[in-house]
């Protein structure tokens, strides 16, 4: 996927038909994704841009706390280093907000389509548990199929609870465990027995199958929607 660096409004020369130029070949690619639906890593990819871009023009600098997974301590020392002789100058200062908001009001639209895919993938999406589920269901498996495909995918997960100064965040970490055929022998209640049996690790493990209606691609779209409504599932089930 062609990016943008984090700092890229601000980097090299500030000219507006440069940066102009540079984003709108970011967004031409982010659009070819999406047309395929294929949603990650580049709606998540947009979002943190144009967050980055608000945090900008709201603060005139960005806040290292701000962005803990993608701006460094030399990054953000960088920023701050740039802003401080930026701020005293009001013509390359006004060509930065230029470019921000230019930037902004181009991104809008492609975060909504993004956002759309997502929330319609989201709806195609069933879970259920299978057979009883443990008081604490923050580890065990889940199957996931994709519309008519004949391949549904067993994995393990784990859900962790992380916190920062503001909120608390349910994250998960998954690895693939094995694949299977449905038919009349191989259920997802089968597979939960016979998972029990062969991995002794998780003696009472909750299971849940996901089901979605329509084919997605697996990878760049229904899997990272799938993570992400299953732990919202289970946060509000338990």
């Amino acid at each position: 996927m062609k990016s943008l660096s984090k700092n890229w409004f601000i980097e090299g020369a500030i000219d507006f038909e440069h940066k102009k130029y540079v984003l709108l070949g970011y967004l031409q690619e982010i659009n070819r994704h999406f047309d395929k639906n294929h949603l990650y890593p580049n709606l998540a990819d947009l979002i943190f841009h144009y967050n980055n871009l608000l945090e900008f023009k709201n603060n005139k600098t960005v806040l290292q706390h701000s962005f803990p997974q993608r701006l460094s301590k030399a990054d953000f020392e960088a920023l701050k280093l740039t802003y401080q002789r930026m701020v005293q100058d009001d013509v390359t200062m006004n060509e930065i907000e230029h470019i921000i908001g230019y930037a902004m009001r181009k991104m809008d639209p492609a975060i909504q389509t993004g956002k759309q895919i997502y929330d319609f993938v989201e709806s195609c999406l069933d879970i259920d548990p299978v057979g009883v589920v443990p008081l604490l269901p923050y580890n065990g498996y889940f199957t996931l199929r994709n519309g008519s495909q004949k391949t549904n995918w067993v994995y393990e997960y784990q859900i962790t609870l992380f916190e920062n100064a503001d909120d608390k965040y349910r994250g998960i970490h998954i690895s693939l465990v094995d694949t299977f055929e449905p038919n009349f022998v191989n259920t997802p209640e089968s597979i939960k027995l016979q998972l029990i049996k062969n991995r002794k690790h998780l003696p009472n493990p909750a299971m849940y199958h996901v089901q979605s209606e329509i084919s997605f691609p697996l990878e760049e779209t229904l899997l990272p929607v799938a993570k992400r409504s299953l732990v919202r599932y289970i946060s509000d089930a338990a």
